[in-house]
């Protein structure tokens, strides 16, 4: 992954890491020798790419899905991005994901499990398999790291 790949994203190692906070970096490795933050400016307004979604999995409403990759490992096995879906409710079956909500609200129900309410700055886990029902109330937006 580039400096590029992440448009104009900044890394901050933290102290005594010999990086200096926010500054541009060249290049990170798919698995980087040390901790670090990874800022991508202005990911709640990013410019995102259509997504197709399959008509089977909307129940209600005209949802739309957007997204970005930011990341892939060269084997394809881990997937970091932005994705947004507006108002509607959608059926999915997931993968390993872990997500922060950036922006908007829905409610998550897991077959045979929980009801999951979620809003902004709300870290989720959803289990490979988990066979989901979202109801999207304002239009969502996240940020995932998916295992594959």
């Amino acid at each position: 992954m580039t400096a590029t790949d992440l448009d104009s994203a900044t890394v901050d190692s933290g102290p005594g890491s010999g990086a200096e906070a926010g500054s541009d970096v060249p290049e990170v490795s798919a698995v980087p020798a040390a901790s670090f933050v990874v800022s991508v400016p202005g990911l709640a307004d990013a410019e995102l790419e259509p997504e197709p979604l399959d008509p089977g999995q909307i129940v209600s409403g005209e949802p739309v899905v957007t997204g970005k990759v930011l990341w892939e490992s060269p084997d394809g096995r881990q997937i970091r991005g932005v994705w947004q879906i507006t108002p509607g409710v959608v059926t999915d079956t997931e993968a390993n994901e872990l997500f922060v909500v950036v922006s908007g609200r829905a409610t998550i129900e897991v077959e045979d499990g929980p009801v999951l309410q979620v809003g902004p700055g709300d870290a989720c886990i959803l289990r490979e398999g988990d066979r989901t029902r979202w109801t999207v109330h304002e239009t969502l937006r996240k940020a995932y790291h998916i295992s594959l």
